[in-house]
């Protein structure tokens, strides 16, 4: 390609891509894949590379950010950039629009209702049509430039878009709106620097601002900032309305936010608030309230300003996300899986619009981490309805040493020994079976589908029967009588004597599915099948130590601890032998290890089968079967039941032999398994 292609091309390139930017930062349209998008960005730089004299300021491939800047200079405004005065509560918006009806003397009053980012405000000054500054607000009327690192943020067009003829953008103009990081970008650059071991932000408003203050504007380039116009200043060739400024800034290129609306008198502004408010947590940005602006140019002169704030403009905040309160102390909360959370207690404060008296922690690193100690004070954070969370400390206001929190050696609700396994980050409890805030987590596992198989003891039961305090533990199911079951909600008397069936049905598990049931953290059908095999009985099992369970296959150092964590809590062990009292008798393992009939084998299990397939599943792994989902010119042999579609077809076509439910009962009666 020579200069001549190659300029038509670059341009051909560069009017695509900001054709493109405009689709997805102005009308939020994408019309192409991200791929497609890069390929014609990695195409206009290879061209600008071959030709560094097609290189212009305004390239869609100058967006990297340039050298190291010394100091930012400053900017005077031409035109302050004030601030608004702040409105908490209905009546003062009610006040604000009084006053505005009666200094315009007119009956109704048309306003512009917008989302106020939590972001930095920032004003770009374009001459005819490029980007020739951007200057952050400072004091209001003087700021720093920032244009350097401006023009990294991709949501800022480095040249505007023509507009119809008689709406085409004048020589000299201002624009002025919010540099703020959205929500996702926020958390993705959070969880780099936790990996990474560098400092993160404490919220997306402190992130925006210190990204468009970086003195490295390549810097900036990396971080995923995003802009929003709310004004524009163009002298004569102003339009006669802020709404039609806005959508005048639309067509030029510059992104407005969607969720901008004309509204009517205070009623309007004041749905619009609570529509926000209803949908703040929702959005992809942090916004912190509304800002109503009259709509009339004219109008907004003929009320004029008063102090630093114009008499046509108000914003209506929402109850603070973040504020600071002191911490008294930390309690451990023990979750229906053991895990232990630290939790804040704090001298109650309004926080997000309710009265906040406890935040999460997550856990002790965190807590290490932000160096928080009891006694200091600390920011906390709510927004919408999630948890509210400490998110630093005040560290000036920290008096004298303060001692480090450390998580308690037993868990605060039941006693049990708390473990954390090397790499994790959460404490847990041992006493799974035992403690009482594991109970409703425990029973419900111990009678599920591939543990005991207790058809009938659902959780709505199984709450009725712990919150009565009929059941304090598994044993306690085998100590229930008819009469303490016909008395609760939904249970009649066939299903009270279906129950106890089945309750009395479970009392000789296989000890594979005993292990299982047990809830032992990491154990899964196939290591509580491992374990079962090598060991033989849960004696035997109960006795291991660390370094004799790590040479059962599927058992690695991890599941080991777990294991001989379990049989070393006294108060699981107590529970083993209240379930034996209660008449529990686990059978070994069909097929002892060392025979093993049908080692080598490869079966599929499709179709109906009368007995449960997990069942089915377990007994010929018992002789030594591998047991997989799909059929392949491996497959040794498929176990079909009724119903058998897609994979008994392939078996059929394969020549893989096929047995049905009978021939593979009298297969295991060959092999000793009775049932």
């Amino acid at each position: 390609m020579n200069r001549s292609e190659a300029e038509v091309r670059v341009g051909q390139l560069r009017a695509q891509i900001e054709r493109h930017d405009y689709q997805y930062y102005v009308l939020d349209e994408p019309t192409i894949p991200d791929a497609e998008y890069d390929h014609l960005m990695r195409e206009l730089q290879a061209l600008e590379r071959a030709f560094p004299e097609l290189v212009t300021s305004e390239s869609p491939t100058q967006r990297v950010g340039g050298e190291p800047l010394e100091g930012f200079t400053e900017v005077r405004h031409r035109t302050p950039m004030l601030s608004l005065a702040n409105a908490f509560s209905a009546e003062e918006i009610e006040q604000f629009h009084d006053r505005v009806i009666r200094g315009l003397e007119v009956e109704h009053v048309d306003y512009v209702a917008e989302p106020k980012l939590d972001g930095v405000a920032i004003a770009l000054h374009y001459r005819d049509g490029r980007l020739q500054q951007a200057a952050t607000r400072g004091d209001g009327n003087t700021g720093e430039d920032v244009t350097s690192n401006a023009r990294t943020i991709a949501a800022i067009p480095l040249r505007l878009k023509n507009g119809d003829a008689d709406r085409s953008w004048p020589a000299r103009l201002e624009v002025r709106g919010e540099v703020y990081m959205p929500l996702a970008g926020f958390e993705a650059y959070n969880e780099l620097a936790r990996r990474e071991g560098r400092k993160e932000f404490v919220n997306p408003r402190n992130a925006a601002a210190g990204s468009l203050r970086q003195l490295d504007p390549r810097l900036t380039a990396q971080r995923p900032l995003a802009f929003y116009a709310y004004a524009l200043l163009a002298g004569d060739a102003m339009p006669p309305s802020h709404y039609e400024a806005l959508r005048l800034l639309q067509e030029w290129g510059l992104p407005v936010n969607p969720e901008v609306r004309r509204v009517r008198d205070a009623a309007s502004c004041l749905g619009f608030y609570e529509d926000m408010a209803a949908r703040r947590a929702e959005l992809p940005y942090d916004i912190d309230g509304v800002v109503f602006k009259v709509d009339r140019l004219e109008q907004q002169e003929t009320l004029g300003f008063v102090s630093r704030a114009p008499r046509w403009a108000i914003a209506q905040k929402f109850p603070a996300q973040e504020v600071v309160t002191h911490l008294l102390g930390v309690d451990v909360q023990v979750g229906r899986t053991g895990a232990l959370t630290p939790v804040a207690r704090l001298e109650p404060v309004f926080v997000g619009g309710v009265t906040v008296t406890n935040a999460t922690l997550h856990n002790l690193d965190e807590i290490h981490r932000k160096d928080v100690r009891v006694g200091d004070w600390v920011v906390v954070r709510r927004a919408g309805d999630v948890i509210p969370e400490v998110v630093s400390v005040v560290p000036e206001r920290r008096e004298g040493e303060l001692p480090e929190f450390e998580m308690p050696a037993a868990c605060p609700v039941c006693g049990s020994a708390v473990e954390r396994v090397e790499g994790e980050a959460v404490f847990r409890c041992t006493g799974g079976l035992f403690c009482p805030a594991q109970r409703i987590r425990s029973i419900l596992h111990f009678a599920s589908r591939k543990a005991l198989d207790i058809e009938g003891l659902g959780e709505k039961l199984v709450v009725q029967l712990v919150e009565t305090g009929m059941v304090h533990s598994v044993a306690d199911l085998y100590r229930l009588e008819r009469d303490d079951l016909v008395g609760l909600e939904r249970m009649g008397e066939k299903s009270t004597d279906n129950l106890l069936a089945q309750l009395e049905r479970s009392k000789t598990p296989v000890l594979d599915r005993l292990l299982y049931a047990l809830g032992i953290r990491e154990v899964g059908e196939v290591t509580a099948t491992a374990l079962a095999r090598h060991f033989g009985t849960l004696e035997a099992i109960g006795a291991a130590g660390e370094e004799d369970l790590v040479d059962v296959p599927d058992v690695g150092p991890v599941v080991a601890s777990h294991v001989h964590a379990f049989f070393q809590e006294s108060h699981n062990l107590e529970i083993l032998e209240q379930l034996q009292d209660a008449g529990l008798r686990w059978q070994p393992l069909e097929g002892p290890e060392g025979e093993q009939p049908l080692a080598d084998q490869t079966w599929v299990l499709t179709g109906a089968l009368g007995m449960p397939r997990a069942r089915a599943k377990n007994l010929l792994e018992a002789l030594g079967a591998r047991v997989t989902g799909s059929v392949s010119a491996r497959t040794t042999v498929v176990l079909a039941g009724a119903e058998a579609g897609s994979k008994l077809r392939k078996a059929e076509k394969l020549g893989i032999d096929i047995l049905d439910e009978d021939a593979f009962l009298e297969l295991l009666e060959q092999h000793g398994v009775s049932l």
